[in-house]
């Protein structure tokens, strides 16, 4: 193999900026605001989710109406006498301890970052699924129009724009970025809740929020009506929450809490990949639309508990949480304010912070999350878990096609000059054609596709094991990643590629497919040759393969962050959640 092929691939490299420009973002994609959320109602009809205002609004109006009537049936009336509200609850003597009141603000905190980065996240792929296959048209809510009929049509150009402050970032397909917001923060708001429970059950005050008895349901109905009828039930959340405050909490901390995690989990490739008695049952798919209601909920109680706090008795409410008092002086308030203002900074500073210091965002987020996406990623899995039946009807397509004169003439010779160069750190370089890698012991496996930007396929790959690779070209001790290079750009310009620590080239479902589903890779999905590392996003499956070069450090290569989005578009190169 000549010094000049060797060299050429890394030429054509480009390192990416270290700030961003949205004017040139992700090859200066357009914005594209989509559509108001879309509600699939029975095989093909859809309600604009905007329509629930008003049809909410005139449900409460109405519930208002009854529980007024109700409230003048005697039999009622004696239910409610029966059953205040607080009847069944430990009462408390002494106020919500300070670490308690310091957490409902770090909590605060932490959710609106992990709420607007998901939101971003969501934008990326704005379509929600129950069955495991991303199929355009079997969504059950999506904000974007349908998918059009075209052969090429890519998920990115689906992903939507979301206003700088609602979406953190703010910009189209920053979905990099938004990750480690989200993922980051995640981080932090899951110790502050191991944090919680511990102290919560190491101090006895679990019995604020935990019931006890089975009459927290029927006080919970009452409290219920006593709300609905405007006739407010007496507040004694100085002492002990009534049955109503008590589920809502329940639910929120034992429930949504817990489940945001599990979901959360149920999207990453490593752990579906190597759990797949679990994933089996939780598809990413199910995952990705049961984390979305969760956030639902998450939002409904904050709304809900905020204008209950305001509309029943706001200052001795804020002294509560803020200053420990049952008083109705002014300084519960006054904290508040500080708080809320503090909340509106980082708010608003957080989207040009991450254009103007990226790199710094992804310094900082893989530091909170880096070692979990380690712990993670060596869990390998043997092949089994899917069958010829489970193969998804749809694939989608993604990333920007090669279109340059040496691909375009590759490929009307069906691939008959093209040669698969691998070099580097090994004992035996080699230039393969299809032809000879071919010959090579087959290698099959029926695995599931997870893009960063939500959707997921099943396919059948044939190809290669990258193990047998290892085998004929005998890399160096000193070799420990392994970087792919595409005869394809990316989005800004320049070689695509990205780097693979070597242990995961030994795992059962890492290899080189050139068949895809018992046909030749298509076009779209990688002709002639892809990547197949199973506990790996999607982004790291290089399509179009050119090359291939064992080095010893990945600093050496491109920008030196692992790949071509983890130099132009801050992702990172460890992404096995």
């Amino acid at each position: 193999m000549s010094p000049e092929v060797v060299s050429k691939l890394r030429e054509q490299l480009t390192t990416g900026d270290d700030v961003v420009d949205p004017k040139t973002w992700a090859g200066s994609v357009p914005a594209a605001f989509g559509i108001a959320p879309r509600l699939r109602i029975g095989a093909k009809r859809w309600l604009n989710v905007v329509w629930l205002l008003p049809i909410g609004w005139a449900l409460l109006l109405l519930g208002v109406a009854a529980a007024q009537y109700l409230r003048g049936i005697p039999s009622v009336e004696a239910f409610v006498q029966a059953h205040p509200g607080t009847g069944f609850a430990t009462t408390f003597a002494t106020p919500m301890p300070l670490w308690l009141r310091a957490q409902h603000f770090l909590n605060l905190l932490f959710l609106t970052f992990i709420v607007r980065a998901g939101a971003q996240i969501l934008a990326d792929h704005p379509f929600l699924y129950w069955t495991r296959h991303s199929t355009p048209g079997k969504e059950w809510l999506r904000m974007q129009k349908a998918v059009p009929h075209i052969p090429l049509w890519t998920a990115k150009d689906d992903s939507l724009t979301l206003p700088k402050h609602i979406g953190l970032p703010g910009i189209r397909h920053s979905i990099g970025l938004a990750r480690w917001w989200h993922l980051g923060v995640d981080t932090l708001w899951l110790a502050n809740g191991i944090v919680f429970f511990v102290l919560l059950f190491a101090s006895g005050e679990w019995r604020r929020i935990v019931p006890t008895s089975w009459q927290v349901f029927p006080d919970a109905a009452s409290v219920l009506l006593q709300y609905l009828s405007l006739r407010w039930p007496a507040d004694e959340s100085w002492v002990a929450y009534n049955g109503l405050q008590m589920l809502a909490y329940f639910i929120t901390v034992f429930v949504a809490a817990p489940l945001a995690l599990v979901t959360g989990l149920g999207m990453s490739p490593a752990l579906s990949t190597r759990f797949h008695a679990i994933s089996k049952r939780l598809s990413i798919q199910s995952a990705r639309s049961l984390h979305f209601l969760v956030l639902c909920w998450f939002l409904f109680f904050t709304f809900v508990h905020v204008t209950l706090v305001f509309a029943t008795s706001a200052l001795r409410n804020l002294n509560h949480i803020y200053t420990g008092t049952n008083a109705k002086d002014w300084v519960g308030f006054g904290i508040f304010a500080v708080s809320m203002a503090v909340v509106a900074i980082t708010w608003f500073a957080a989207s040009p912070l991450t254009l103007r210091h990226p790199r710094l965002i992804q310094r900082a987020g893989f530091a909170l999350v880096g070692p979990a996406q380690r712990l993670f990623e060596h869990l390998d899995a043997e092949p089994g878990t899917y069958t010829e039946k489970d193969v998804s009807p749809y694939f989608w397509h993604n990333g920007k096609y090669p279109e340059t004169a040496e691909y375009r003439a590759l490929f009307d010779s069906q691939f008959a000059d093209w040669r698969l160069h691998i070099h580097g750190l090994v004992e035996n370089p080699v230039e393969l054609s299809l032809a000879d890698l071919r010959a090579l012991p087959h290698h099959e496996q029926i695995t599931q596709h997870f893009c960063i930007q939500g959707w997921s396929g099943i396919a059948k790959w044939g190809g290669v094991s990258m193990q047998t690779i290892l085998d004929l070209v005998k890399p160096t001790p000193a070799a420990k990643w392994v970087v792919f290079y595409s005869l394809g750009d990316g989005a800004d310009g320049g070689r695509y590629y990205d780097a693979h620590p070597i242990e995961q080239m030994r795992y059962h479902l890492t290899m080189l497919a050139y068949d895809m589903n018992g046909a030749p890779v298509s076009y779209g999905h990688g002709a002639p040759l892809r990547l197949r590392n199973e506990v790996q996003l999607g982004f790291k499956q290089v399509k179009w393969i050119a090359g291939i070069e064992f080095v010893a450090d990945i600093a050496e290569v491109g920008g030196g962050y692992g790949g071509y989005n983890e130099d132009h578009e801050f992702f990172g190169y460890r992404q096995s959640i």
